[in-house]
């Protein structure tokens, strides 16, 4: 070996244990790294809405406004002007159902309107039992059977429902009933056997308003509103 090699290989261990003492040793036990953005993302996680996973909650209504978190003046906001009759008769029918929502009921009626004018239309006497109290659903069968014994056939279709509102709401015993204005638009034709046009007009929309009314037991497990009387208005 000749003095170079010895004057380098002294240099490189110099150097090896100058980085030793500086670097230090991995025993195992060290902490992990510090994620200087970890903070910033739990802080993010925490300001932003939770959005949750769709089919976490089924058919669940949205809870109703209770009479403590609300005053009197804006309980029915939207719905009903505080002190009037619908308003007094809206508040009957929460001391007797606390769950009742108007929102979400009008949801459901505008839903049930649509469902219950095509379901007749078509002569739908299974769709129409679930939907219709006994004796509307006899006045309903009775027409069906007209059409059918005059080889009738109606063609209906929505427009548009341009508006739905509570006008009466009562609270009977164990029963609640609530009527509701329609304002929509249609077409509407009814056809003999020949196609010949024996009512309406299939070019044209024709501006409808019904005023119907729901009921349901409100002692009952069943959630759901029953059609018991219908009416118009031109």
């Amino acid at each position: 070996m000749d003095i170079y090699t010895i004057i380098f290989l002294a240099l490189a261990v110099f150097i090896f244990l100058r980085l030793r003492s500086v670097l230090g040793q991995r025993t195992g036990s060290e902490r992990p790294p510090y994620d200087r953005a970890a903070p910033n993302v739990v802080q993010r996680t925490q300001d932003n809405n939770v959005v949750p996973m769709p089919g976490s909650v089924i058919d669940q209504p949205p809870a109703a406004p209770s009479a403590e978190a609300a005053t009197p003046s804006d309980r029915w906001k939207g719905i009903a002007e505080a002190g009037t009759p619908l308003a007094q008769g809206l508040d009957a029918l929460v001391a007797q159902d606390s769950s009742f929502d108007p929102r979400h009921f009008l949801s459901g009626a505008r839903s049930a309107y649509e469902m219950i004018v095509l379901a007749f239309a078509n002569g739908d006497r299974r769709a129409l039992k679930d939907l219709l109290s006994g004796e509307v659903y006899e006045s309903f069968e009775a027409a069906i059977k007209d059409r059918e014994k005059h080889e009738q056939k109606t063609e209906t279709r929505f427009v548009s429902i341009d508006k739905a509102e509570i006008v009466s709401a009562e609270a009977r015993d164990r029963s609640a009933q609530l009527t509701v204005r329609f304002v929509s638009q249609m077409i509407s034709v009814t056809r003999d056997k020949t196609g010949t046009i024996v009512d309406g007009n299939p070019d044209k929309v024709a501006d409808i308003t019904d005023v119907w009314t729901f009921a349901r037991d409100t002692t009952s497990r069943d959630p759901n509103w029953k059609l018991v009387g219908t009416g118009s208005a031109q």
